[in-house]
C-alpha cells in the first residue's frame, strides 16, 4: 500500500467506532486464513498480500487499543 493509502485509511478508522474496528479485524483474519490456504495449494499469486494483511491486521489492533478504556490493574 501506498502512504497515502495507509494516512487515509487510518484517518477513517479514527473517525470509525470500536464495531467497526472489530468487524474489519474478523475480515482481515479470514483473509489471512483464506490467504494460508491459498499458499498451501499454491495458488497464491501475489505472496505479498499476506504481508499487507499481517500489517493491515497490526494497524486495526492499535486503533482498537487506541479507543478503548485503558483498565488499571
Amino acid at each position: 500500500m501506498k502512504h497515502r493509502e495507509i494516512r487515509k485509511e487510518l484517518e477513517d478508522f479514527r473517525k470509525g467506532d470500536v464495531g467497526a474496528l472489530n468487524e474489519e479485524l474478523a475480515n482481515l483474519k479470514k483473509e489471512q486464513f483464506n490467504l494460508r490456504f491459498q499458499q498451501a495449494t499454491g495458488q497464491l499469486e501475489k505472496s505479498s498480500r499476506m504481508r499487507d494483511g499481517r500489517r493491515q491486521g497490526a494497524r486495526t489492533m492499535k486503533m482498537q487499543r487506541g479507543k478503548t478504556p485503558q483498565q488499571k490493574v
